[in-house]
């Protein structure tokens, strides 16, 4: 019997890397959905689509089949059973993600092979509309948040460290991700939200190792 966790939340509040920290203590597969957006560009690309070719795209997914494994605890991306992994980091696969996954076949596609995944095996999957669209009868569903200016101090502090920064401040850091909070809870299609049966995590003034042990507390295999 497959158990999921569905940790949903905005921008900059740390789900991916909570996930991936559980992922590893509970022995889950953490869902990359970002590499499996990847795959299917490559499959495109493989079968010389471009992405403005609907169509072409509509049929082409049909034939797909995107699956994480993980070998001695590595994440691989399998396309139609073949390891792709080495593969998914190219400029050119990266542009066909971006511009055909406003397709929303492609999306639905995902949906389908994200939720025969969780029905196959112990998943955890973070996003905006995992526990109310993508796994509305996940074991587990957390929705992680903080306040903006939290988030934004946090995103503030990885670009400084990374020497990134640019032109950007605390406070244009912090417009950028209450207006993308905006456009994610309006969007017509699975808007952000917390799920009526989501727990409500503010990591604000948490560390990560304490966020991790609150949500592994929640798992009840």
């Amino acid at each position: 019997m497959s158990y999921s966790v569905a940790i949903d939340g905005p921008a900059g509040a740390g789900k991916s890397t909570i996930a991936k920290e559980i992922a590893k203590k509970a022995g889950f597969i953490y869902v990359d959905t970002g590499a499996m957006y990847r795959a299917l560009a490559l499959w495109f690309l493989r079968q010389g689509i471009r992405a403005e070719e609907t169509e072409k795209i509509e049929e082409a997914i049909t034939r797909a089949d995107v699956t994480i494994v993980y070998e001695e605890g590595v994440q691989q991306v399998l396309l139609n059973g073949e390891n792709v992994t080495p593969c998914l980091r190219t400029e050119e696969v990266g542009n066909m993600a971006s511009a055909s996954s406003v397709n929303p076949s492609v999306r639905l596609k995902l949906v389908e092979l994200q939720r025969k995944l969780a029905a196959t095996a112990d998943v955890i999957m973070d996003g905006r509309d995992i526990g109310t669209y993508v796994l509305p009868d996940a074991d587990v569903k957390v929705y992680l948040t903080a306040s903006s200016a939290c988030r934004a101090k946090r995103r503030f502090e990885e670009l400084k460290e990374k020497d990134a920064l640019g032109d950007k401040t605390l406070e244009s850091i912090r417009a950028d991700i209450e207006e993308r909070d905006y456009r994610d809870m309006h969007r017509d299609f699975a808007p952000l939200r917390q799920a009526e049966d989501a727990v409500l995590v503010d990591s604000s003034d948490m560390t990560i190792p304490e966020v991790v042990d609150v949500v592994l507390g929640m798992i009840r295999k």
